[in-house]
């Protein structure tokens, strides 16, 4: 090596170790520390922004049934341990960011002399923003405009600064501040884009939607992005829309048409769409509207975003009463691939409401069930859907019920012949789709031990006399999934012998061999009973019990809906048909005049006056003493019937409330068979079952409430017993006797045989008069039911055990009483855990 050679390494090797150094204010070091934050540090922070950025962009979900934010960020609330990201792009453009600084900051007497810090402390800023941490980020671009007042970033850092403060709910400042920024003449157009979107995006929030529109314009005119401007424009159709200037926002939708490709393709398909929606008022005539809506069906750039075009067909349809065609565009739209989860609600929705005028209710319920799947909790339209759907609950379990036990009557009704008959037609067409998916190189559908204990399902699962069918929840229930699930076991691992080390490979059979034909004689059908009619023969009931049980089912369920179809929703068609098919069906006495009075309602509201003139005469011949016969001869009675439902519960509560609890339990159970169908029934139940509590203790309350919370699941009352289930009643359970000396309340309980009742108000007459002359008038005396064999008389507000005692003592040895009964005292709190458990052996006992 020479001496020059040396001498030029030596240069550079002096060069760079002295330019490295941050408190030298030299061209050198300046330049250096610029040019490697600007290319290292800062460069690869940048392109992690602009990667968490493009995730953001991409797991976004916009709502295009709402005005669009202007930013796509979703805020969540989940709250991060310290030194946690939620992204870690923003997490490595911060950390770059923050190098950037400690490496490259040139803080020199009061003055930063590397031109590049204000760039590092925008990407902090900005790295902060997007992770969603804008008090931090707020502080990053504070330090800006205090620090580097004269940076050529200053009105970038103040726009940003401002879109922190409408993230953390300062609107009003922000506004402020932003129409400050706006009136600066040092803005390039960018800057101006990013602070008109904010002022619109803060007016947007406060619900200033006419504020927000000229800012909004000022926006889309000034950027350069055309993903903004297409964004802006579409927001402002949206804004537009919201104040009802239709003519403006089809305006702004045109101008998204108008950037054709040069915007995303999700904006230009929902401008049409949403012109679309405004049809009547883009003088737009209806074949010119269904036309626009064919050729945006028809273009194949359009494939990602059919769910929102058939969903418009379908609204198209259904506004020109065309109710077959939009049923089947709502269904296409939701099989087309979609992330539009609400979108997906909203057609379940419309079906749901298309099935429920059309009053199918059963299918409509499945509508409903699904809407509220897709639909969010939070949204004030699902708690509507909701109660929809509870409204319907009785309908779809009675028309279930309907159904399967006609169809188990309809088969117990057939010949022996004939239901061998029919189930070989019904085995047969298994067989044969059996065979044909065998030939496809798939497995039939194998249930030979199906059930506990490798039973047949039950006559319940009997497959429906219309050869329908519904598959079972439970796996190993379902034929159909017990076959696709032995499909993919052969896909994954082939077939294997049932033996230990089943995973090794040498344990695979090799199936290449073995073609289709010789797949379908490896497996012997006849040896399934799935194929055989005998199987399903065998669990046809023949038990006359058991079909009287099922007929009873059946009519009732009738019953029930003849009068919800006729009370709750006016179908009175669906009610008449009901309750006719209910009468020919030889129903149970209790039935028949509830029925026919009811059918003479339906006729008069229906207008078929010979049917009802023919059934009140009915009525009148062969029940004339009935309630039903005096409402049909004077109307004006049925407000003031003393037999009504109405008027018998207020007596049974007022009972109830006097301790008559048998009596309440026993007309309760006559007023259930009674009124049976009325819903005064889930009261009448419940009733009694507070009156069983008082009686006979948790257990028998803890069963009755279980009764009417399984049998009556839909009504206030089923509510109300499971919500008991749920937390009063547990809670009861866990009471256990006070032993605290230091309670202030106290009772002196006489107890009596029920046979005694009459010495035990003699008692209380007695009780009452003591009290009354020994001048203690904070004492009170009741006789209160313990259970169906025994009573108390008790005094009430003593308050302490020796003040008790002494009471009893004076009352035994006071001349003008001698009271000389056995009694017993225990604390207030002690007594009400008596009566709720029912439990005075044990309190004696251990007292």
């Amino acid at each position: 090596m020479n001496r020059f050679t040396r001498f030029a390494l030596f240069l550079i090797l002096s060069v760079s170790i002295f330019s490295c150094s941050r408190k030298k204010n030299s061209f050198v070091n300046r330049n250096y520390h610029a040019v490697t934050a600007e290319y290292n540090t800062l460069y690869n922070g940048n392109l992690a922004l602009r990667q968490g950025r493009e995730e953001i962009n991409q797991n976004y979900a916009d709502n295009y049934w709402d005005i669009l934010p202007i930013e796509r960020l979703d805020v969540d609330e989940k709250i991060l341990l310290p030194d946690s990201v939620r992204n870690q792009n923003f997490g490595r453009a911060e950390e770059k960011a923050v190098k950037a600084i400690q490496k490259h900051s040139m803080q020199i007497g009061g003055k930063e002399r590397n031109p590049q810090m204000d760039e590092a402390y925008i990407l902090l800023g900005k790295a902060r923003y997007y992770d969603q941490r804008f008090i931090p980020a707020l502080d990053a671009f504070n330090y800006i405009l205090y620090r580097y007042p004269a940076s050529d970033n200053i009105n970038h850092a103040r726009v940003w600064r401002e879109k922190a403060n409408i993230r953390l709910g300062n609107e009003k400042l922000a506004i402020k501040n932003l129409k400050d920024i706006l009136e600066s003449d040092r803005l390039n157009d960018q800057d101006i884009a990013d602070a008109s979107s904010s002022l619109a995006q803060a007016y947007i929030n406060l619900n200033y939607l006419d504020s927000a529109v000229v800012p909004l314009q000022n926006a889309a005119r000034f950027t350069d992005v055309n993903a903004e401007k297409g964004r802006y424009y579409y927001i402002l159709g949206q804004l537009h829309n919201r104040l009802g200037e239709t003519a403006s926002a089809n305006a702004a939708f045109d101008r998204v048409i108008d950037l054709h490709r040069k915007s995303p393709r999700i904006y230009y398909v929902n401008a049409y769409v949403q012109k679309a929606r405004n049809y009547g008022q883009n003088g737009m005539d209806e074949a010119s509207l269904l036309l626009l809506l064919q050729e945006l069906e028809e273009d194949r750039e359009n494939r990602p975003y059919l769910d929102k075009i058939y969903f418009q067909l379908a609204e198209y349809y259904k506004n020109r009463d065309s109710i077959e065609l939009a049923v089947e565009y709502y269904n296409k739209s939701l099989r087309s691939p979609s992330s539009d989860i609400y979108l997906k609600s909203i057609n379940y929705e419309l079906l749901a409401e298309i099935n429920f005028d059309e009053a199918e209710y059963q299918q409509a319920g499945k509508y409903y069930d699904s809407t509220l799947t897709f639909m969010s909790p939070d949204l004030l339209e699902f708690r509507a859907i909701k109660k929809k759907r509870e409204n319907l609950a009785d309908v779809i379990k009675y028309e279930n019920l309907a159904e399967e036990t006609d169809s188990i009557l309809f088969l117990a009704g057939l010949s022996e012949a004939d239901q061998i008959a029919y189930f070989t037609e019904y085995t047969n067409e298994l067989r044969a789709k059996a065979v044909t998916e065998m030939e496809a190189g798939e497995l039939p559908v194998y249930t030979a031990n199906i059930g506990p204990g490798g039973n047949f399902p039950s006559a319940n699962a009997l497959p429906p006399a219309d050869g329908s069918g519904s598959a079972n929840a439970f796996y190993f229930y379902n034929p159909l999934r017990i076959s696709r699930g032995a499909q993919e076991f052969l896909r994954v691992w082939g077939s294997r012998e049932l033996s230990d080390n089943w995973r090794w490979a040498s344990r695979a059979v090799n199936q290449s061999s073995l073609n289709a034909q010789e797949r379908i004689m490896e497996i012997n059908l006849d040896n399934d009973p799935l194929y055989d009619p005998m199987s399903y023969v065998s669990k046809i009931p023949g038990e006359g019990s058991i079909l009287d049980s099922l007929s009873s089912q059946r009519n009732l369920a009738y019953y029930q809906l003849g009068v919800i179809y006729n009370e709750k929703y006016g179908e009175f068609d669906l009610a008449a048909e009901r309750l006719e098919i209910l009468l020919r069906n030889d129903p149970d006495e209790r039935l028949v005049l509830p029925a026919k009075y009811n059918l003479y309602k339906i006729y008069g509201a229906q207008g078929r006056l010979q049917d009802q003139e023919r059934i009140k005469a009915d009525i009148l011949q062969n029940y004339p003493d009935s309630r039903y016969a005096a409402f049909i001869t004077n109307p004006e009675t049925v407000g003031r019937d003393t037999e009504s439902p109405d008027f018998l519960y207020r007596s049974l509560f007022e009972a109830y409330e006097n301790q008559q609890y048998e009596e309440v339990i026993e007309k309760s159970n006559v007023y259930i068979s009674r009124f049976v169908g009325d819903p005064i029934v889930p009261k009448l139940e419940l009733l009694k079952a507070q009156a069983n509590a008082r009686l006979l203790g948790l257990d028998a309350y803890e069963k009755a409430l279980n009764y009417v919370a399984v049998t009556y699941p839909q009504t206030e009352e089923g509510r109300k017993a499971q919500q008991i289930l749920n937390t009063s009643l547990p809670e009861l359970k866990n009471l256990e006797f006070n032993r605290d000396s230091l309670q202030t309340d106290y009772k002196l309980v006489y107890p009596f045989e029920v046979e005694k009742k009459e010495q035990a108000r003699a008692l209380q007459v007695k009780l009452e008069k003591a009290i009354s002359d020994l001048g203690y008038d904070r004492l009170s005396v009741s006789v209160d039911v313990y259970n169906p064999d025994q009573l108390f008389v008790v005094v009430h507000g003593l308050e302490n055990e020796s003040k008790s005692l002494g009471f009893q003592e004076l009352l035994q040895k006071n001349k003008n009483y001698k009271i000389a009964r056995e009694a017993f005292v225990l604390s207030t709190e002690n007594y009400r855990i008596v009566q709720i458990k029912k439990n005075l052996r044990t309190y004696i006992d251990n007292n």
